[in-house]
């Protein structure tokens, strides 16, 4: 069974579809200029803590969002995916 959340909700190195952006249109146009749009697949490399940035991977780039635009990324979590760690290192 799949499960929806929010991308703050998701477990590190899970993977799914993103469903919908619960957001005015400022916020829609600016997650699709780093790839993050509805029917996108997504994957949650890392987050900080305390509502901190969070990283994902769409394609194969890693992006930082903000906690509160990751909030309103709604997905369809799918599997733990196989992210390379490399790319976040610093």
């Amino acid at each position: 069974m799949k499960k929806v959340l929010d991308l703050t909700q998701m477990k590190q190195k899970e993977k799914g579809i993103v469903i919908a952006v619960a957001g005015g249109p400022g916020l829609k146009k600016r997650l699709e200029t780093l790839g993050i749009r509805k029917g996108a697949e997504i994957a949650k490399v890392s987050a900080q803590v305390m509502r901190g940035p969070i990283i994902v991977q769409v394609v194969n780039t890693q992006v930082a969002i903000g906690f509160g635009m990751a909030k309103k990324i709604i997905v369809e979590v799918e599997k733990e995916s196989n992210i390379e760690r490399s790319a976040v290192s610093s």
